[in-house]
């Protein structure tokens, strides 16, 4: 860890042990970044704890740590450090959050996917503290030690506590954030409550200052210490010494959360940010893409930059923000990616991998009429690709094809996430009215259009409609979805069998019409169950088994009107004969 000249160096002792348990469900970890991250990011410190009634906890505490190690160097340089660790911090909640619930743990989260965390991030020369739970901070100086962190625990008596806080306990998380200044020589102190309820603070200094040249045995010793004094729990401890810092930059500015100015409209030929623009790819309202080259590693990437009539929208600026985290994130082959920032940026922008091919628009021109099978291996990588958000307890929001980039062998890529939306993450659609649709209207879910949140049978909905659109041609509802703003308009709306307008097996429609029925409940419950129906007839959905009236009210009425009507015409005449 021996830093360049002006950069930030700090040396780095850790212990963990599983003590008199079984097993450790402590995990932790540190990452120091090269340049440019190093200046724009800092170096991370994370510690969980998982709690000891669950026997998932262990998986609770290496997914807290690993995420935040990865995701917040995903993170866009817009951000400060307290804003991107936060978002991180929020989303990994929620994700532990769905595990549990999804595990069935729901009413006993006790034995779901629960952890405390806590990091320090340490960014020019502040060190930024995050605490959920019961773990503790110090900071240690030439003076002594002092406690940076206040406990999440509830104490009811000397002999029963519970814990307050903790990441996947609920949907929402309260963090502890705490801004803390250094110079060389201090020294911050990461320790469970196996450690610190056992090893007072005068004997962590007396621990330190007796192997002030070997950090590693400093942890091990305060670990032996703490066993020795009866901890019963497992023990982790980290110790950072700051070793240089940087001299005052212009990172100082992300600390305060400035953040990046916009880019300039950009030209063919022209040079921006060590990057060669080639050539315009894509216009829109939101934004613009232009094919450019990496004039370091010569890679041809995509760059996009925020539209001119967008830059007064905060809302905007913050989804478009928003982009380049999500595509950092997410490892899939089915979902573009953003290659690594390997120099510092000075403006807003997104780079992602540059894909030779054709949008799924252009392709459905080409293929006015396709057979099946090839709708449905390109809507079974949508739906990969799809999953790898969902895993991530992400929606797109805006699954259109405009938004599907086919490349030249056939692989199908999911691009645009300017409308995201980010579980845990409550403000990445700031300002939004309740009736903003994010996405195009023609694919959205009517979900949208009454002021509900989405979910993944949203998106399911949006697949179901780019399948039925490759089919056909057509949309399901032609344009009457984004019309009804009311329950009771959508539920008048009519789907038009798909095999109306070509000669498809009943039970392909079927399956159609269930993923893009206008009830999320009725819609399938997973991807998955939607394209083995594509593939496989359901004899329950086969022939429009349910009811008329559930699937269509407004016929049903109809016909039970015309019924009635000849049945009085009827009664009429019978009297007028007698």
């Amino acid at each position: 860890m021996q830093p360049g000249a002006g950069q930030l160096g700090i040396s780095l002792g850790q212990c963990s042990d599983r003590g008199r348990k079984a097993a450790n469900q402590d995990c932790y970890g540190a990452l120091v970044p090269g340049p440019p991250l190093l200046g724009t990011k800092g170096i991370a410190i994370a510690l969980a704890d998982g709690i000891s009634t669950s026997k998932v906890a262990a998986i609770a505490s290496e997914c807290a740590v690993r995420s935040f190690l990865d995701d917040y160097y995903c993170t866009t340089a817009a951000w400060s450090v307290q804003n991107s660790a936060t978002r991180v911090i929020n989303a990994t909640n929620a994700w532990l959050h769905v595990q549990t619930r999804h595990g069935h743990r729901e009413h006993d989260p006790d034995r779901g996917y629960v952890c405390t965390f806590d990091a320090i991030v340490l960014q020019s020369t502040t060190a930024h503290i995050f605490h959920v739970g019961d773990a503790r901070i110090y900071r240690m100086d030439a003076t002594g030690i002092e406690q940076l962190t206040n406990d999440h625990r509830l104490v009811v008596s000397s002999e029963q506590s519970y814990l307050g806080r903790a990441l996947g306990v609920n949907a929402d998380v309260e963090i502890d954030y705490h801004a803390q200044r250094f110079v060389p020589g201090d020294m911050f102190v990461l320790a469970t409550d196996g450690v610190h309820g056992y090893v007072t603070p005068a004997q962590l200094v007396q621990a330190i200052r007796e192997q002030p040249g070997d950090l590693d045995a400093a942890a091990a010793g305060i670990v032996a210490r703490a066993i020795d004094n009866g901890s019963p729990d497992n023990l982790t401890v980290q110790i950072v010494r700051i070793d240089t810092v940087p001299a005052a930059s212009a990172t100082e500015a992300f600390e305060h959360g400035v953040g990046l100015p916009l880019p300039p409209l950009l030209k063919a030929g022209s040079l921006f940010d060590g990057y060669r623009i080639i050539r315009p790819l894509h216009e829109s309202s939101r934004s613009h893409v232009y094919l450019a080259v990496d004039t370091d590693g010569g890679g041809r990437v995509a760059l996009k930059i925020p539209a001119t009539d967008m830059r007064e929208n905060e809302a905007h600026l913050r989804r478009f923000m928003m982009e380049d985290w999500v595509a950092r994130r997410l490892d899939s082959p089915y979902v573009l990616r953003a290659p690594l920032a390997l120099r510092s940026r000075h403006f807003l922008y997104v780079v992602t991998d540059y894909i030779e091919g054709q949008t799924l628009t252009q392709w459905m021109a080409d293929h006015p009429c396709p057979d099946l099978e090839p709708v449905r291996a390109i809507v079974e990588q949508i739906a990969k690709g799809l999953r790898a958000l969902h895993r991530k307890t992400m929606l797109h929001q805006d699954l259109r094809p405009e938004n599907i980039l086919i490349d030249q062998t056939g692989t199908v890529r999911i691009i645009d996430f300017g409308s995201v939306r980010i579980g845990g993450v409550a403000d990445n659609v700031l300002l939004q009215d309740r009736h903003d649709i994010l996405g195009t209207v023609q694919y959205a879910a009517p979900e949208y259009f009454v002021g509900e949140p989405g979910t993944n049978r949203s998106d399911l909905f949006s697949l179901g409609v780019i399948a039925y659109q490759m089919l056909t041609g057509r949309l399901p509802y032609g344009a009457e979805v984004a019309k009804a703003r009311q329950r009771k308009q959508q539920q008048q709306l009519v789907y038009q069998a798909a095999r109306n307008h070509r000669d498809l097996p009943s039970w392909v429609d079927a399956a159609l019409e269930k993923a893009v029925c206008i009830d999320p409940a009725q819609r399938y419950g997973a991807l998955s169950e939607f394209l083995y129906d594509l593939r496989h007839p359901n004899d329950t959905l086969a022939g429009n088994s349910r009811a008329l009236l559930e699937r269509n009210p407004l016929l049903f009425w109809k016909l039970a009107t015309c019924a009635l009507a000849l049945a009085v015409l009827g009664l009429l005449y019978r009297l007028s004969l007698g």
